[in-house]
């Protein structure tokens, strides 16, 4: 049976394109018309407007597409949605807003001390990790699933504490700059170990985990979430068997080995670049020193 039977609403949620359009063009008035009430602004570059417009786009697919209603309905769409929504967005957005006006919003009273906290590298680490390993514990994953405010709030915070694990590898803040290219190898091989026991939880589970995506009533409960109520109750469903191809238990193993194939990607793409930016300044370093050996060369005085 197709997802098209949800309607409209609840395939493309029309309000929440409108809030990240909205998003989008407060973003191209601060960078553009209204940059010049910023002290120490500067133009901004297409690369950086690109990333920014390319974490929107991507939020937007995450929790406003069809993939957001597969994710209610298939276990493996749930963590394809969650491992690009966590390990995807939250560096595209930080890349994507200029270093000025990071600084302007630094200077926001609450936010400079919650940064400088939560930033921290080992902290940063941990509260990412748990809070994601936490949610997907069975008995608080069903209980989120089935309301609609704390599925909010939990979406919410596992985000923000996303940014805050992804701030120490990306941001371009000098004076942010805690970690070195050897730390930031460390730092993200550190993030796979900490995420491996929530994905092997559910990879190697003997039986379904989560009554969300096996019991009728659970699953209602969070179809609810993005389907708008007028519209589920006109509709006859026996169970998420009618829109998975796979049986509960492989679409939870598959959905578990997508999660980690994905961390490894991003994670291996990220090493490179963190490499290759290593590399290049370890040369650049080398060709001072040269220059300077040369230098210091040119000006001893010559004996006959």
């Amino acid at each position: 049976m197709s997802i098209d039977i949800f309607g409209f609403r609840a395939l493309w949620s029309p309000y929440f394109f409108l809030s990240l359009l909205a998003i989008t063009l407060c973003y191209f008035l601060l960078v553009g018309p209204w940059r010049h009430r910023f002290a120490m602004s500067e133009p901004t570059s297409v690369k950086t407007k690109i990333y920014f417009v390319l974490g929107i786009v991507v939020l937007y697919i995450c929790k406003g597409s069809p993939v957001d209603l597969l994710g209610h309905i298939i276990f493996s769409a749930h963590m394809t949605q969650m491992a690009v929504l966590y390990l995807v967005v939250p560096a595209l957005l930080i890349i994507g807003i200029p270093n000025w006006l990071w600084r302007s919003i630094l200077k926001i009273g609450f936010i400079t001390p919650v940064m400088k906290f939560f930033t921290k590298p080992l902290i940063a680490l941990v509260v990412f990790n748990g809070v994601f390993s936490f949610y997907h514990i069975p008995l608080i994953f069903d209980n989120v699933k089935s309301n609609m405010l704390l599925h909010a709030i939990t979406t919410t915070v596992i985000f923000i504490a996303a940014m805050f694990m992804w701030w120490p590898l990306v941001n371009k803040l000098e004076e942010w700059d805690t970690l070195n290219g050897l730390k930031k190898v460390g730092y993200i091989f550190a993030d796979g170990i900490l995420l491996t026991p929530a994905c092997a939880l559910i990879i190697f589970a003997d039986t379904p985990l989560y009554a969300t995506y096996t019991e009728l009533g659970a699953w209602l409960n969070a179809l609810a979430l993005c389907v708008p109520s007028s519209m589920l109750s006109g509709i006859s469903l026996s169970g998420p068997e009618m829109f998975n191809f796979m049986p509960a238990l492989e679409d939870q193993r598959t959905g578990g080995v997508i999660m980690k194939i994905i961390q490894e990607i991003v994670y291996g793409i990220l090493l490179g670049i963190i490499f290759y930016a290593w590399v290049r300044k370890e040369r650049e370093q080398d060709r001072l020193d040269e220059q300077l050996l040369d230098s210091d060369n040119l000006m001893e005085p010559q004996t006959n």
